[in-house]
């Protein structure tokens, strides 16, 4: 007890200690934050063999922060990445649910912090969140990095393969960047993997590389997984993704982060070639 309450002492000390720039920041983001200032966009998740887009992830932003990872990192410093987290994830549900025209069978992809996913509630919340603004679960998939993973592998399996019993799709982010990916994939219930940018960004001109991803192809399609590929930037990359079997791709040759607006153009446009 004495030892927490010295802790708790410290801790007040340091924030009291803090730069007054970095103070204000947090309480603006904090500001921010609950009154539901944060915006969200969504990026394509585009078939690289006919164009047509078939999901969207959801992204944060802020006029403050340079990014959704910029973003996070100022929350995660604040004490506010649960909060924002979730927020993230409520609008954009709250905004796929709302789809009409030639967004309104377009899946919703939302990323999830590893705190989220160990907390006891967050089930519950999540499921609540997609009965309450009225989406159907199957359009929905749930992001998880292998951070997500490294505290307690069979909680966290038993509590996606709860959203899973719903309809809500899973995928593994980031696959490749961690030391136990593969360890991962006999044991979670899963229908897709993320391959993170930096394993496609030198499949052009790498022969090492292109074994390397291409391998992960093959162990996906033996598995049963759908594969999904981040920052693909070059015609080369997607030629080569499409021939090797990605089912979709995310990245600036296709479309960055749009508003809704741009994303139903689009889609609609992509839809029209695509037919």
């Amino acid at each position: 007890m004495q030892k927490r309450i010295e802790a708790e002492t410290k801790e007040r000390a340091d924030e009291r200690r803090a730069p007054a720039p970095r103070r204000r920041s947090d309480e603006l983001l904090a500001a921010v934050i609950a009154h539901q200032q944060i915006s969200v966009v969504f990026q394509p998740q585009i078939n690289p063999r006919t164009g047509e887009v078939f999901g969207a992830e959801a992204l944060a932003r802020w006029e403050r922060a340079a990014s959704a990872e910029d973003l996070f990192a100022r929350a995660e410093a604040a004490g506010l990445s649960e909060q924002l987290s979730r927020l993230v994830q409520y609008k954009a549900l709250r905004a796929a649910a709302a789809w009409e025209g030639p967004l309104r069978r377009l899946r919703i992809s939302i990323n999830l912090l590893p705190a989220d996913i160990l907390q006891d509630s967050y089930v519950d919340w999540l499921l609540g969140q997609i009965n309450s603004v009225g989406i159907d679960p199957k359009r929905v998939t749930i992001e998880i990095t292998e951070n997500a993973l490294l505290s307690d592998l069979e909680t966290v399996a038993e509590r996606l393969a709860i959203l899973r019993k719903e309809g809500i799709k899973v995928a593994l982010d980031d696959f490749g960047t961690g030391y136990a990916s593969l360890s991962y994939l006999g044991s979670l219930p899963l229908d897709a993997l993320k391959i993170d940018r930096g394993l496609v960004a030198r499949i052009g001109t790498s022969e090492r590389d292109r074994i390397v991803v291409r391998s992960i192809f093959t162990l996906a399609r033996d598995l049963g997984l759908a594969v999904v590929v981040e920052g693909v930037e070059s015609t080369t990359q997607l030629l080569l993704l499409a021939e090797w079997g990605c089912d979709m791709y995310q990245g600036f040759i296709g479309a960055g982060a749009l508003d809704e607006m741009e994303l139903s153009r689009f889609v609609a446009v992509s839809r029209s070639t695509a037919a």
